[in-house]
């Protein structure tokens, strides 16, 4: 595997397809129903897991691992898990403890369609399942490698990251938060996993870490773009498109990037951050084009 960027083959549409096509395929495998008692888990789990989504975290992974020359496999398994994690982490949000949501990329949330206790555990064992796949030699035949994944998605989904910032969360619907505190709840609810995507396909290619810094630039900004586009589609988003309940922020008195800026700034900020991370990826050339892609569909998106 080489350090060496390499040209991406794939147009940003033709990316998401291939990479969506990918994941279910492998959730697919990977998710298969036992003949046993834990029967409604795993359909719980394949509920929450295959269709939908916009496949960000993978497609992540797979831009910045192609860029460095790494194995496809190795790329779809890391981005397996990595998705893995994203899902668990909406399901959870969705339970009537933490967010309260009926529906979830067009289709029942999982605690509705199963019922609360399967739906944490099937969170549970996607979580699981995440560090067992990074963990496994067939995802990248060095054991240093695989222990450095391991250990980037364990920070961007604990207390320091993706759990921390949704416990922040639930704090801003009794609390009053400035732009700081919301920008740094927001780094880590949603942009440390971002991050982590981005992070996990230079580690794949062996980059090492004073090679990172264009790159970890570059996911910051996206990571906060994103959250912003999200915080503008809850206000002017169509809610069959976005297959979710919207609208739901101001309801709950939670400050966020719109309501401390307004519609019209918090555009012009998504856009200068987006701006930005293109600006960090200077040091690559059209290889890098895939990237620079995702950074504009991430404020052009309506789900």
């Amino acid at each position: 595997m080489s350090t060496k960027p390499v040209a991406s083959s794939l147009t940003l549409q033709a990316a998401l397809t291939d990479v969506g096509d990918e994941i279910d395929r492998r959730f697919d495998t990977l998710l298969a129903i036992p003949d046993d008692p834990r029967a409604d888990l795993y359909r719980a789990m394949r509920h929450a897991a295959i269709g939908g989504g916009k496949r960000l975290r993978p497609l992540l992974v797979h831009a910045t691992g192609t860029l460095f020359g790494v194995d496809r496999d190795c790329i779809a398994r890391v981005g397996t898990a990595i998705e893995a994690i994203h899902v668990y982490s909406l399901i959870h949000d969705d339970l009537p403890a933490m967010d309260d949501d009926d529906l979830r990329r067009g289709k029942p949330t999982v605690h509705k369609a199963f019922t609360e206790a399967a739906a944490v555990l099937a969170g549970d064992c996607l979580h699981a399942l995440a560090f067992e796949w990074l963990a496994d030699p067939a995802t990248h035949p060095d054991p240093f490698v695989r222990a450095e994944l391991v250990s980037e998605v364990a920070r961007a989904s604990g207390p320091n990251g993706m759990a921390g910032g949704q416990m922040m969360d639930l704090e801003a619907e009794k609390s009053r938060f400035d732009l700081a505190t919301v920008t740094r709840l927001q780094a880590m609810k949603t942009g440390a996993l971002i991050a982590c995507s981005v992070e996990a396909g230079a580690i794949l290619g062996r980059v090492q870490p004073e090679g990172r810094k264009g790159l970890r630039g570059y996911a910051r900004d996206i990571g906060l773009a994103f959250q912003i586009a999200d915080d503008l589609l809850d206000v002017e988003g169509d809610e069959d498109k976005a297959g979710k309940k919207l609208r739901k922020d101001a309801g709950a008195g939670k400050e966020t990037f719109v309501s401390l800026l307004g519609i019209d700034r918090a555009k012009e900020q998504a856009a200068l951050l987006v701006d930005q991370a293109v600006d960090h990826l200077r040091g690559f050339g059209a290889e890098a084009d895939l990237l620079r892609e995702i950074g504009r569909f991430v404020l052009a998106r309506e789900s």
